[in-house]
């Protein structure tokens, strides 16, 4: 979802390993010390897609365990034909193309992924919008190149930017746009919801089976208990956006989904000026916010598309989001004084996330 998908063999990448050396990104699980015997092994099957890689992590003495991996990465493949706008032939780029002629039909699982991106724009004032495509390729970060766009393109992709030109009837399933040129753009929130309908697969499979299913550096979804730790869960280690090979802490989950946004991943410079790549749908300019904003949540395209609003709301109004959303927790992470790293926590506790002392020597760290 966030560019085109790289040319490269389609034969899965499998691999087994033993707990023991953690990946150091925020999506990388904490691999936990000590030997965990034959039910510690993980199968790991990886795939490039969405303009990133996904990888499934599982029991390899699941019963048919390459096969499930396979089928769960072979409906992240599907899911990417449906969504992407990088194929003038998937299932969203005719929605763009068609919709303001008239309600389009679309697949039921598309319909409710719309109907929860919509939702989660209102709840969240209009920060996350999933008409935001407009103002995506205004700037350049849809299809390219990369620009600071003149006053009179900006205005005309703001004109067709908000959800409110969106018409969703349920029972058709149809979409419909007020006027042409409203572009539906699901990057924000459409990694995840691959992760969860992968998870989905895994969830389905005859034998009980526990998984990590992760996007890229950004989404995962943590599927009940890692091998060989009944009860316990997932060790992840969230990354450090100011020294990537020291991570800030360790993100603890279980049935749980995580997302990640940060302007640093992904801008450009014009004058000595940098324009990162999250867009406030709200003013139509990239927005201003923490370094980076992590986002616990019970699916991954929820934790996704909160994680951008949460960076474009900053703390005071993700907070007032937590304190009704009980189910949702938050990690900010700013720079401090001296360049160093400061956390602030939302609805999370010691159970669900702690951070280590090194990185964050002179910095600062808060629960509120």
């Amino acid at each position: 979802m966030n560019g085109p998908r790289p040319r490269v063999p389609r034969r899965d990448l499998l691999r087994l390993r033993r707990f023991g050396r953690a990946l150091r990104s925020e999506t990388a699980p904490r691999d936990p010390v000590g030997t965990l015997g034959s039910a510690g092994d993980l199968l790991r099957a990886s795939r490039p897609g969405m303009g990133s890689y996904f990888e499934v992590r599982l029991a390899a003495n699941t019963p048919g365990a390459v096969e499930l991996a396979t089928r769960a990465l072979d409906r992240i493949d599907a899911l990417e034909e449906q969504l992407t706008v990088y194929r003038d032939d998937s299932e969203v780029s005719r929605l763009n193309a068609t919709a303001h002629l008239g309600p389009v039909e679309v697949e039921a699982g598309l319909f409710e992924l719309l109907r929860q991106a919509v939702a989660l724009g209102e709840a969240t004032g209009g920060a996350y919008d999933v008409t935001a495509g407009a103002l995506s390729v205004a700037w350049g970060f849809c299809r390219g190149p990369k620009r600071v766009p003149d006053a009179e393109s900006l205005a005309d992709a703001r004109a067709r930017t908000g959800q409110h030109h969106l018409t969703l009837e349920p029972g058709r399933n149809t979409v419909a746009f007020d006027r042409p040129g409203v572009m539906i753009n699901l990057g924000s929130i459409g990694k995840g919801y691959a992760i969860d309908r992968a998870v989905d697969v895994i969830r389905d499979h005859w034998w009980p089976t526990a998984a990590l299913v992760h996007g890229g550096r950004s989404s995962l979804y943590a599927l009940g208990s890692p091998p060989g730790r009944f009860g316990g869960r997932w060790e992840v280690a969230l990354r450090n956006p100011f020294d990537p090979e020291r991570p800030l802490g360790t993100l603890f989950l279980r049935n749980r989904a995580m997302g990640t946004s940060g302007a640093s991943f992904q801008q450009f410079e014009v004058d000595g000026r940098s324009y990162g790549h999250i867009l406030d749908p709200r003013t139509g300019a990239p927005g201003v916010g923490p370094a980076s904003v992590t986002v616990l949540a019970r699916t991954a395209a929820e934790a996704d598309a909160l994680s951008t609003a949460f960076y474009l709301l900053g703390i005071d109004g993700a907070r007032n989001y937590v304190a009704e959303h009980s189910e949702i927790g938050a990690v900010f992470v700013e720079e401090g004084p001296g360049g160093r790293p400061r956390i602030a926590t939302l609805g999370l506790g010691d159970e669900d996330f702690t951070t280590v002392v090194a990185p964050l020597s002179g910095g600062t760290t808060a629960t509120v």
